[in-house]
């Protein structure tokens, strides 16, 4: 079941919902003024004015000339939206207005723009202690001193204030419901509600409440074949069983206006689920409830006010609303701390901030990368470079250069290369975006298939929408490592290995997959192909031929497009061995492949290759020429 793997990190939100404010009562409590919301605190004191009303609280204190206060502070006066995510990302939202911090590092991001702390958010006595005035005025507040060292923080409310029907309700400044506009679903604005973590691009959210009551997560995924109600119970009933759970309640609703299904479950720990699927709009929207009180599950029905007040739809015109999804415009920001970059990406997606890449459903990538670059280097030398490689890489059919021409990213000159090659499965369009600055190289590189040409008026918006903090590269790094595609295909390094008595000579441009040479199997991919040993104590070497035979003689029955084009007795390292040559085309890509078997002391050796069609260039085919006959065997133990 798919919340399984969201267990951990609910319990974690709620062993710690004292992060997110003190032992004190909910934060609706009427506002100091009809036109301010207000609180007050001192450095060294437990005691805070909220709104008018005293409260206790962990005592600020000063760090490096920083005043830190508990973060609860912000959502319980202003009714702030808080964030967790990924663990340790906390964003604190008001408005349009969105401050984000790391726990334990010293750099935030305040409505997208990069800034450095003077101290990091810390964790104290269980409590989150955030930087005053970075917090407070990124979220459009101001801060004003007394003459006795007490701090004034204050804010004007939004114009969609709360209305008197809403007091009572722990909502964002009359907000009675919450929902996500990207992935069209709505429901009542639980009591209490702590946002908590999820996934990256919103398909699933995760909520808790203060009082440590209740667990809910929904699940937003694309469907493309209908499901009926009772097609979703069965799924229900069916995950909650390979979970290990006792299933003791279900029900379907065929003739419900979207129908769905329910069951309720007892886990191993005691807890009662109750999971719902409803299916609209070519999606699949999954509720997974836990009401962390109950001793039967019939106590859940207090709750099935809220739990049936979900709505697979969104009306953007819905004031009443507080949408949680960060899209805007069809896009989402993102950003990467250790390089200083931030854009927006097309919503749907998948992001990997970590790395800098980005990816639509339908092949179409943007990549980002920084490396240091060579002295003396160029913008012209370096498309050149670019344009070498591509060169290298691909056969004359397989590659064009459509041109050069300038560019600017983030106030920054630059140079973009289009070209456009094709793997033996379709023609690619890539634009490679170059920058130099202060001694590094900043590159993207944005590729759309054939098949996505829609994506290529992205190009442009997407480069508009990237900042870059260049001065964040040079605070943080020194000599960084060389663009591995740029490498010189002659330079080689040599691996040794002692447990199998063997070393070999590889090209330092390809790419490892498996590199520890002290066990098997070691595998190297580079563009269009793949080198890969393994070294089996375990088999005999008829008995691997043998195998590899039978296995190729049913491929060329039954598999079309493959061809074995011999088998041969070679002598390799200057031992017997086996080689096996073989031309097959996989996923649209047509490719030839060769692997080498010997034996020597007991152990057998197979030495694969295989190189595309399209990427079987002289260089390509010399690295590879070269890379086996530099395997040599090391002296016994």
């Amino acid at each position: 079941m798919k919340r399984n793997a969201f267990l951990k990190v609910g319990s974690a939100l709620l062993a710690c919902s004292v992060i997110f404010g003190a032992a004190v009562p909910a934060w609706a409590d009427s506002a100091a003024t009809a036109d301010q919301l207000m609180f007050k605190v001192k450095t060294g004191s437990t005691s805070a004015i909220m709104n008018g009303n005293s409260e206790t609280i962990v005592k600020p204190y000063s760090d490096h000339g920083t005043v830190m206060v508990p973060l609860g502070l912000f959502k319980r006066t202003f009714g702030s939206e808080v964030r967790l995510e990924n663990a340790n990302v906390v964003k604190v939202m008001y408005g349009a207005h969105t401050v984000s911090m790391t726990i334990g590092s010293r750099t935030a991001w305040v409505d997208g723009r990069k800034i450095t702390l003077n101290a990091a958010p810390a964790m104290v006595a269980g409590t989150l202690m955030v930087p005053l005035r970075v917090v407070a005025e990124g979220i459009g507040a101001s801060i004003a001193p007394e003459s006795s060292g007490t701090l004034v923080v204050s804010l004007t409310p939004m114009d969609d204030a709360m209305d008197d029907e809403d007091v009572g309700i722990d909502a964002d400044l009359g907000k009675t419901k919450i929902g996500n506009s990207f992935y069209g679903w709505t429901m009542n604005y639980p009591s209490g509600l702590i946002l908590g973590g999820g996934e990256q691009d919103e398909s699933i959210i995760s909520f808790n409440d203060s009082e440590d009551k209740y667990y809910f997560e929904v699940h937003a995924s694309n469907q493309d074949v209908k499901l009926g109600a009772d097609e979703l119970l069965a799924m229900l009933v069916e995950d909650s069983k390979d979970a290990g759970e006792i299933v003791v309640d279900r029900e379907s609703f065929p003739q419900a206006k979207v129908p769905y299904a329910r069951i309720i479950a007892k886990d191993g720990d005691g807890t009662f689920w109750e999971s719902r699927m409803y299916y609209n709009n070519d999606r699949l929207y999954e509720i997974y409830f836990a009401d962390l009180k109950a001793t039967n599950y019939k106590d859940l029905k207090k709750y099935a006010g809220l739990l049936n007040s979900f709505n697979t739809s969104y009306n953007p015109s819905d004031k009443s609303v507080k949408d949680l999804s960060t899209v805007k415009n069809g896009m989402r920001s993102e950003y990467n701390d250790d390089y200083g970059i931030s854009l927006n990406v097309p919503a749907g997606w998948s992001v990997d901030n970590s790395n800098m890449y980005y990816e639509s459903k339908g092949g179409s990538y943007l990549s980002l990368n920084v490396s240091s670059s060579p002295k003396g280097s160029t913008l012209e030398q370096w498309s050149d470079e670019l344009k070498t490689w591509l060169k290298e890489s691909f056969v004359p059919d397989s590659y064009q250069i459509v041109g050069t021409s300038p560019i600017e990213v983030s106030g920054e000159q630059g140079l973009v290369n289009e070209v456009r090659y094709n793997y033996g499965d379709g023609w690619v369009t890539e634009f490679e975006v170059m920058l130099l600055h202060n001694g590094y190289r900043y590159y993207g590189e944005y590729a759309v298939p054939d098949t996505q040409k829609q994506d290529l008026s992205k190009f442009k918006d997407l480069m508009k929408s990237i900042d870059i903090d260049f001065k964040v590269v040079s605070d943080n790094f020194g000599n960084m490592e060389e663009d591995a595609f740029l490498i010189s295909r002659g330079k080689t390094t040599t691996k040794v290995s002692k447990a199998f008595q063997y070393q070999i000579n590889i090209p330092q441009y390809w790419t490892a997959n498996q590199d520890k040479f002290e066990k098997s199997p070691v595998e190297y991919q580079f563009v269009g192909g793949r080198f890969r040993i393994t070294a089996d104590k375990s088999t005999s070497l008829d008995a691997a031929v043998n195998q590899l035979k039978s296995y190729y003689a049913d491929a060329a029955k039954f598999q079309k497009n493959f061809k074995l084009e011999k088998t041969e007795n070679i002598t390799f390292a200057g031992e017997p061995a086996v080689s096996i040559t073989l031309h097959q085309v996989k996923d649209g890509i047509p490719y030839s492949a060769q692997q080498i078997l010997l034996q020597k002391n007991d152990i057998v050796y197979t030495i694969s290759t295989s190189l595309n069609d399209a990427n079987a260039t002289d260089s390509q085919k010399a690295a590879l020429d070269q890379t086996l006959k530099s395997f040599a065997w090391t002296p016994s133990k």
